[in-house]
């Protein structure tokens, strides 16, 4: 023990060898643990988990405060993060295991309202509203320092169990910097951090003969966006295929020998990564898809390889592997409805 109560240093490594065994021991006793990993040096790489970093780091109160949670958070040390309503709940590794509670107030009523109002026709998708692709006029309103949906100081409350009285000392900051990349992930948790339906942002009442009468543009946004919106495949209006000339028998493709179909997915780290760019989902979609946790696709891609998987996972990739990227859209709609 060293002076004022402080811990002697522990190696990184070290740290990160006994975090191991401990998370091991709690997923042993049925604790679902959720890791946060970082590739690389960028934290948070898409729209929401840039805003929410950007946003934090924008209050006096934090911007000294928050750089000693960036090496924590990108050497691993976030052993697990889960968010739920108005909660957060982590385990960081310092000189031992300490354990992170942070709350957040509920979105305001009227201040949803004035957001969901502003929003108003100008969220087609579920697939853009987590993708974060909506015009400049929407993320101005989303990101507003004092409107928009991230929590201000003043509307979030810490807890650490180690021993610095700082109010919002390293392994709090590294788990606020984690909650960023989570959100690149999963930005649908930020809504639900917030205490919000973001169902109620994306225009649920487009009417399809009024845009489809509209200008070219017009007619992407009802056959893309309501299939998104409902779950279904709208296709354009059927056009006339040209007739085809009437093949002879000697013009005629010979038929596929039988058993010389496309050879099934084989799953790999670098396979599965390669589908998910194909069909432009992050891994959060991708697993839900699939039907697994978000870690278990990093996990997944970060192995070198053929995977020894599980039966019902190696048949969910697979049948993945079939979609295209509309399918796919289509089937993330019906499944957060």
């Amino acid at each position: 023990m060293s002076y004022f109560g402080w811990k002697p240093y522990v190696p990184v490594a070290k740290r990160r060898a006994r975090a191991e065994r401990e998370m091991k021991k709690l997923a042993k006793q049925g604790r679902q643990i959720e890791p946060v990993v970082i590739d690389g040096r960028k934290i948070a790489r898409t729209f929401w988990g840039e805003a929410w970093c950007n946003h934090l780091e924008q209050y006096s109160d934090y911007a000294n405060r928050l750089p000693r949670g960036r090496t924590y958070v990108r050497n691993g040390s976030v052993c697990h993060l889960s968010m739920g309503e108005g909660k957060i709940e982590a385990v960081v590794s310092g000189s031992e295991l300490y354990q992170v509670a942070i709350e957040i107030r509920p979105l305001p009523a009227t201040k949803w309202k004035r957001l969901r109002d502003q929003c108003t026709g100008q969220i087609g998708s579920l697939l853009e509203l987590l993708q974060g692709r909506f015009s400049d006029q929407v993320m101005q309103v989303v990101t507003d320092r004092d409107q928009g949906l991230f929590p201000s100081p003043r509307e979030i409350h810490m807890q650490c169990s180690c021993p610095d009285w700082a109010g919002l000392c390293k392994h709090l900051a590294a788990v606020l910097y984690g909650v960023g990349a989570r959100l690149d992930q999963q930005p649908e948790l930020l809504f639900r951090l917030r205490g919000v339906d973001h169902q109620q942002l994306i225009t649920a009442d487009l009417d399809p003969t009024r845009v489809a009468e509209g200008t070219g543009k017009g007619r992407r946004l009802a056959t893309e966006d309501l299939s998104g919106l409902f779950g279904i495949d709208i296709e354009d209006e059927p056009t006339p295929a040209p007739r085809k000339p009437r093949a002879t028998k000697k013009k005629a493709a010979p038929k596929a020998p039988t058993g010389t179909a496309e050879p099934p997915f084989t799953p790999t780290g670098a396979a599965i990564a390669e589908l998910r760019e194909r069909l432009e989902l992050n891994k959060s979609q991708f697993a839900r898809l699939v039907g697994v946790s978000p870690p278990t696709i990093t996990n997944w891609e970060r192995r070198a390889g053929a995977l020894d998987l599980h039966p019902d996972h190696l048949k969910s990739l697979r049948r993945v592997s079939t979609l295209s990227e509309r399918q796919a859209a289509a089937r993330l709609a019906r499944a957060s409805r």
